[in-house]
């Protein structure tokens, strides 16, 4: 069994939605000690961004990219096995200017691949990533939990559904840019939610 916990914060050390993170796969640690831990901080280890070479290295048939194109797809091969090879999967997100960061977005962009994590049928688009269980560590300065401002719940839930991933259970911990209680409170907050979600 193993867990892959995905720091998105554009921190490395004191972020809120890592220490978020820790705590649910602390929890599923407790409840599954023989799971494997596989972390991926993506402020220390940042994707590329899809751009122009990648799509090209992408579009390429295998046999005749360049070594520098076989060498990107790989990046984004790597990420794949990853999350392929978990059962659980912890993504620490924060909110920056109302959506998820740019690191966050481009380990997305690595993991959606046509044939591979999703295929176009005749019925419309299957996810080919099934069978995993996803906790969203979620910390935000303010409140936006269920409200039109909250972009991130939504497109992060459609974007892993669209890859199979439906199994998507979210721990809020809100109110951290609003002074000390409110910090105690939005963590009080996120326990009560670790505590429905891994009941």
């Amino acid at each position: 069994m193993k867990i892959l916990q995905i720091n998105a914060s554009a921190r490395s050390v004191g972020s809120n939605s890592t220490r978020l993170a820790n705590a649910v796969t602390a929890r599923l640690q407790a409840q599954h000690p023989e799971a494997e831990v596989d972390l991926l901080d993506l402020s220390r280890h940042p994707r590329p961004s899809l751009d122009e070479a990648a799509l090209g290295a992408l579009f390429t048939p295998a046999d005749q990219r360049t070594p520098a194109q076989a060498a990107r797809v790989a990046l984004d091969d790597q990420l794949i096995a990853q999350v392929q090879s978990a059962d659980f999967i912890v993504i620490g997100v924060p909110m920056y200017n109302f959506g998820v960061p740019t690191q966050l977005k481009s380990w997305i962009d690595g993991i959606a691949r046509a044939g591979v994590t999703f295929v176009y049928t005749e019925k419309g688009p299957q996810g080919l990533i099934k069978g995993k269980k996803v906790y969203l560590a979620l910390a935000r300065g303010g409140i936006y939990r269920d409200t039109a401002a909250d972009s991130q719940v939504p497109y992060l839930k459609h974007v892993l559904g669209f890859l199979g991933m439906t199994d998507v259970r979210c721990i809020y911990a809100e109110g951290l840019a609003m002074g000390a209680d409110s910090v105690e409170k939005g963590f009080a907050a996120a326990a009560a939610d670790l505590d429905a979600v891994l009941a």
